[in-house]
């Protein structure tokens, strides 16, 4: 049995989560029960997302609908049961999904949601009770031919309508339904949305993906949005518009009765504020003139930054908008309709994504509108171009030189945005007559922080997953103060994208390279230090940090980085199809195009928490990562041999690159049973195992047709990057799992030992000392790792006065490592553009690898650490 309780806040509406169990502890077709905080059986659907070797389960989801009206524990503090072998309660009501005529009909019990299987709509009409409330549910994007027309010249917008062209039930219930719909706006911009419904639930979560496939020196995205209509029925004055603002809703009616020159009385304006039916207007000094009270028909909240929404009203196109008082930031949440029925809409980090945009129309008429803009259509056109113009870079030599002073790495045509991919989550939920705003409050509360059920830190550190890791330590001074410098690292990222403002369409989640102490800035505009894009690993760093700890803040932190990472940073289609761009100014600047930054590493810890049907296309698109090294050769410019991507022998580096291929097929068999994976897997393990210098080959051939590396190459090559980009974590959990692959654990310890060990122990067992060697703290972990098997006292000592700072040792002194005092200090005055609180000190490299290293050596040989 495992014990499960909520992340943050109770859940409101569905939930779907996941549990990890020990090797041989279930076998894969044991049913799952589940008990509720009140002792009763809960209705749980549930399935099998990856397995152990062995073919038990190694991790299992499940999904509940909304609790039930005065059920369970509201404040969320009472655990949830989960047993495995025992059968589980059926809903009262469970969600259906019926074809009839080319039709899908999904019934939640409450609501039935009619969906076509082609066509322009989501959802061609949805009834609540049996009353129709909205129709065509659609994706609409406006395309414009050019820039803003301040660069000159004039330019059009055209309107477009997401055309469905395949439809999928990926589950049916009875707890759970998913419907995914794929399709495109016109010729461009696919998309596939994946519709989320559950038993007993009035409300739809909405996951949309879309890929960028312009030309970004001719295709202007203006626009998206997600568009439904609703049905209008009662008077003017029994129509309601709900806007979230941060604390509150904007609150009116269409036609409204309060404030006017003659009273209709309190029962009718309190009735009209809360959502009532107002009922006969007695004052005939009223009821006769209202007719000559205006009906609001349109409105519009415009989040234009992070920092600040506008608020606007008209009363029909044709006449001049009314500005309403606007504010700071919106939760994203919206609702019209009326007092017989209306649709709450929204999305998640409204702000955070802005610019974003939430429109209501024809509320005045029988049919109003709702829009949801991903892009608001107020703001400049979405403008992907390349930030310079190459600076006359035309050769390999050129930009290398590049490369020394702005630490970019540009090359002419790589900086392209073909392929990359955004994801936004949104909330539609149907409703029988207008909430009331403590409701509505609660409701966009549940959209922005999502409730998920979660194992305790102690019992998911059981089932063995994830490689080298464990609980927090306070048990000596030693460790309490490496504890306090990991809770120091994230309280800093947690400050500082709030206080850079590190929000907005294509760049919330990530976080920056490097810090500028002479602008007290981070290096926003330089080449090779902005955008972070997992450079050195901090996604890694932020989920086992939050494995340890189980905190909802570094979750939260933690899901938009591999939401941010693994969409934006990485190609879905095209040339680099599979590929990520290492860190530049823009996302896809830079002409790095490697598979150690679209790594499987970075997103299956959140997919098997939250089993996540998203991130699971993410992981897909990696089913053969190997073929990503046909396209391009990421060692292209520095090469002293004559090299060209041969399908019958890729050149693949045995650090990063192999790294991020076994993370990707040890993910695909987990899931799976994908023999192919498996045979590739252990395969090139066998390989490395026997190559005459193992992983300190550093690079071998790989023949694409049988999956294996030419194991006779005898040769050294050392980088400071092999290790940094997930490899110790892979290689832990492969040798964890004991997959009887001869050699790979000894060339995996010969490695882990030598990296830093002495130049004269290195020439002593390899004939010369390795030259490369940098990142010194960050490798710490390896000879922890080989401490921890050998049971090596004196290497785990040197482990830990590396991960320190050995005195003697003068190789890439990281300044986190220098700076004996971690504390911030307050900058402010007329030369920067705010007040500021920094640690100039602090770059996100030296923060991923004190972190990950600090993580790993408490679990291998915390036994070790100094006392003082």
């Amino acid at each position: 049995m495992t014990t499960l309780r909520w992340l943050d806040r109770p859940g409101e509406q569905g939930v779907t989560w996941g549990v990890p169990w020990p090797r041989g502890a279930v076998e894969r077709a044991a049913p799952y029960a589940l008990t509720g905080p009140d002792g009763r059986e809960v209705p749980v659907q549930s399935w099998v997302t990856a397995t152990w070797p062995d073919g038990s389960v190694k991790w299992s989801a499940h999904a509940i609908g909304p609790p039930a009206a005065g059920s369970g524990d509201p404040a969320g503090h009472a655990p949830y049961r989960l047993e495995p072998g025992r059968e589980p309660a059926t809903p009262q009501a469970p969600v259906t999904v019926a074809r009839e005529g080319g039709l899908l009909r999904v019934g939640t019990g409450a609501v039935t949601w009619t969906i076509e299987e082609s066509g322009d709509t989501l959802a061609r009409s949805v009834h609540h009770g049996g009353r129709e409330v909205v129709r065509d549910v659609r994706l609409v994007s406006l395309h414009q031919d050019g820039p803003t027309p301040d660069e000159g010249g004039t330019v059009s917008r055209e309107q477009v309508t997401g055309q469905i062209a395949r439809v999928t039930v990926e589950q049916d219930g009875p707890v759970r339904a998913v419907v995914r719909l794929e399709g495109r706006h016109g010729d461009r911009l696919p998309f596939s949305v994946r519709l989320y419904f559950y038993a007993g639930a009035e409300d739809v979560r909405v996951v949309h993906s879309f890929v960028w496939d312009g030309d970004p020196g001719r295709d202007f995205l203006a626009g998206l949005g997600l568009r439904a209509d609703v049905v209008m029925r009662d008077e003017p004055h029994d129509r309601h518009v709900r806007l979230a603002g941060r604390d509150g809703f904007l609150t009116e009616a269409v036609r409204g009765l309060t404030g006017l020159r003659r009273d209709p009385g309190e029962r009718v304006r309190r009735a009209q504020v809360e959502g009532r039916p107002c009922g006969p207007v007695a004052d005939p000094e009223v009821a006769g003139r209202l007719h000559l009270i205006p009906a609001w028909n349109d409105y519009t909240l415009d989040q234009g930054s992070a920092d600040g929404f506008t608020l606007r009203k008209r009363t029909a196109a044709g006449h001049a908008w009314v500005t309403i008082p606007s504010g700071t930031r919106s939760a994203g949440y919206g609702y019209v309709g009326g007092v017989s029925g209306g649709l709450g809409f929204g999305l998640r980090d409204f702000w955070r994504l802005h610019p974003a945009r939430l429109d209501v129309r024809n509320a005045a008429t029988e049919l109003a509108t709702a829009t949801i803009w991903l892009w608001s259509p107020s703001a400049p056109a979405m403008d992907l171009r390349f930030y310079h113009d190459g600076l006359g870079q035309d050769t390999f030599a050129e930009q290398l030189e590049g490369l020394e002073i702005t630490y970019e790495d540009y090359e002419p045509g790589f900086a392209d945005p073909h392929g990359i991919a955004r994801t936004h989550e949104l909330v539609l939920r149907v409703h029988d007559a207008t909430p009331p705003a403590a409701a509505l409050a609660a409701h966009a509360a549940a959209m922005n922080e999502p409730a998920l059920l979660a194992a305790s830190p102690e019992r998911v550190r059981a089932a063995g997953v994830f490689g080298d890791w464990a609980l927090p330590d306070r048990s000596t001074p030693a460790r309490a103060e490496i504890e306090d410098r990991l809770d120091f690292l994230l309280e800093f990222y947690l400050r500082e994208r709030e206080q850079r403002r590190w929000y907005g369409f294509w760049d919330y989640g990530d976080v920056m390279h490097t810090y500028d102490s002479d602008r007290h800035t981070w290096r926003y505009d330089v080449g090779g230090y902005a955008w972070d894009n997992s450079e050195l690993s901090p996604d890694l760093w932020l989920w086992y940090q939050y494995l340890r700890t189980g905190r909802a803040d570094v979750f939260r932190f933690a899901e938009a980085m591999t939401r941010h990472t693994g969409e934006v940073d990485v190609y879905h289609l095209g040339r680099w199809k599979g590929l990520g761009s290492r860190h530049n100014v823009q996302h896809w600047g830079c002409s790095c195009k490697q598979l150690r930054i679209s790594n499987a590493a970075y997103r299956r810890v959140f997919y098997y928490l939250t089993a996540d049907e998203r991130t699971g296309d993410l992981l897909d698109e990696l089913a053969v990562p190997e073929e990503t090294f046909v396209a391009i050769d990421p060692l292209r410019k520095v090469r002293e041999d004559v090299y060209t991507p041969d399908p019958s022998a890729l050149s693949v580096g045995l650090g990063a690159d192999w790294g991020a291929l076994a993370a990707a097929w040890l993910t695909r068999w987990e899931r799976y049973g994908d023999e192919r994976a498996r045979d590739r897997l252990l395969g090139t393990m066998a390989d490395i195992g026997a190559l005459p210098r193992g992983f300190l080959t550093g690079e071998a051939r790989l023949d694409l047709a049988t999956g294996r590396f030419d194991r006779s190459k005898d040769a050294i090559a050392v980088s400071h990057l092999s290790a940094v980009f997930g490899l110790p974590e892979v290689c832990a959990e492969l040798i964890a799992l004991d997959l009887g692959v001869p050699g790979f654990e000894r060339a995996w310890l010969h490695y882990c030992r030598l990296y830093l060990a002495s130049p004269e122990q290195q020439a002593a067992e390899l004939g010369h000392p390795l030259s490369g060697i940098s990142l010194v703290q960050a490798h710490s972990r390896l000879a922890a790792h080989a401490a921890a098997r050998s049971g090596d006292a004196e290497l785990a000592a040197l482990a830990w006065r590396k991960f320190f700072l050995d005195e003697g040792d003068q190789l890439n002194r990281n300044p986190l490592q220098r700076e004996p005092d971690w504390r911030l200090t307050a900058v402010e005055g007329p030369h920067v553009l705010a007040p500021v609180l920094e640690a100039p000190y602090v770059s996100t490299n030296d923060a991923a690898q004190y972190a990950l290293a600090a993580i790993q050596n408490l679990a291998l040989i915390g036994e070790h650490l100094p006392r003082e």
